[in-house]
């Protein structure tokens, strides 16, 4: 087996799903267990600093082959999403690849579906990677771990290639929002920064939504339902107006592409008395995010001048902004990205994000991080996988980025 399908293989295999809510930092032992996982083979390349802190981050250093150089870092984070099961993962290797669908062997009615998934008729005779079908695979993230850790391994291995000081980090709660809670912007001592948790191959991704997440709490009024008449108020209810009050064609990600945001509705709990719903505010223009705060507010006005004896409370949480406000402080790492997948023979795509990445935290905290493609396909899904020639296309461009910024 290919090096860098024995490290992902070895890698999905330890279950780092993380767990929202958790109280812990990270939010599941199983990222624990893979950061000691990545010091111990960091180490074996030869990078004697590499070390994991009490928050289970890790860190380490390529040292430079030539001096003066901008110091790079290289970023993935090391837990699985809390959406589907990471447990018991089983990779399951489709070698040579013929077309057609794949019925995943552990849940029969699991099916990559050509049809769905019309990219697949471009890997044909690569190997793809996928589950069994009864979890998650993990390439988000962890197709980002073995592309770095690969790319590490070759630079450490051919010194005659220039290249400055890059610093390695592994993240973790990446998933629930934390990935960089706990990062020391001085410890980790960059200019520039780049994660590796993109789609596909071949794309630069420099900008992402601007996020909030909303808490609706609607509080009833709870009563025996023998006695109820003219007493209870039921936050149930109150719950389906308020969801039914929103946007039906529009401001919804099952009705949205491209640059459009949304408002999801991604949660909810409680009963008679009370029930929160989760929402998360999503726009690549960041003052929209108030546009749609004030739509929650409004509906909750209405709905309690409906009802008097209901209470409707909206709280707002940052997230995360779009990393293309503060990309600007270092003009070179997105030209340079660029230039790197082109010295890999690749035909770069410079691409958003309908999401977000540690990097839009840290480029908001001042360390501009672009994200690059590193082989994840259908990523929160049973039906989630990678290909082999995709995680050897990111490899490689990581080799050329080192070169071209040491140029």
């Amino acid at each position: 087996m290919q090096p860098i399908l024995e490290r992902f293989c070895r890698y999905v295999r330890i279950d780092t799903q993380a767990r929202d809510g958790s109280g812990t930092y990270p939010s599941s032992p199983g990222q624990w267990d893979l950061a000691r996982l990545m010091v111990q083979e960091l180490k074996e390349l030869g990078l004697e600093d590499a070390h994991v802190d009490d928050h289970a981050l890790v860190m380490a250093t390529v040292p430079a082959t030539v001096p003066g150089k901008p110091t790079m870092a290289w970023l993935a984070h090391l837990d699985t999403s809390p959406e589907y099961s990471g447990k018991n993962v089983q990779p399951i290797l489709h070698e040579n690849y013929a077309g057609g669908d794949l019925v995943l062997p552990g849940d029969p009615t699991q099916v990559l579906r050509v049809a769905e998934n019309p990219e697949l008729a471009t890997y044909l005779g690569d190997t793809l990677v996928t589950s069994d079908g009864t979890t998650l695979l993990g390439a988000d993230n962890k197709a980002g771990i073995a592309v770095i850790m690969e790319a590490v391994a070759h630079l450490l291995r051919h010194p005659e290639l220039p290249h400055g000081p890059i610093r390695v980090c592994f993240t973790c709660d990446e998933e629930i929002g934390h990935g960089v809670d706990h990062v020391d912007l001085k410890k980790l001592g960059a200019q520039v920064a780049y994660t590796l948790d993109g789609m596909g191959h071949s794309e630069v991704e420099a900008e992402t939504f601007s996020a909030d997440k909303a808490m609706v709490t609607i509080q009833g009024v709870l009563t025996h339902p023998s006695v109820a008449k003219g007493k209870m108020v039921n936050a149930i209810k109150l719950a389906g107006q308020f969801l039914d009050r929103l946007p039906r064609q529009t401001l919804a990600p099952e009705h949205t592409a491209g640059r459009e945001g949304f408002v999801h509705p991604c949660g909810i709990e409680g009963g008679v008395p009370q029930v929160r719903l989760l929402f998360l505010l999503r726009s690549f223009i960041t003052a929209e995010l108030r546009e749609q705060e004030a739509l929650l507010r409004d509906i909750a006005a209405e709905l309690m001048q409906q009802e008097p004896r209901a209470k409707i409370d909206v709280t707002v949480e940052k997230q995360y902004r779009n990393m293309a406000d503060g990309m600007g402080k270092e003009p070179r790492a997105v030209p340079y990205a660029l230039e790197a997948m082109k010295r890999a023979g690749l035909t770069p795509r410079q691409s958003s994000i309908r999401g977000g990445t540690d990097g839009a935290r840290l480029t908001e905290m001042g360390l501009p991080t672009p994200n690059l493609s590193t082989g994840e396909h259908n990523p929160h899904s049973p039906l989630e996988w990678t290909s082999l020639g995709d995680l050897l296309k990111a490899k490689q461009v990581l080799v050329e980025l080192a070169q071209v910024w040491a140029q």
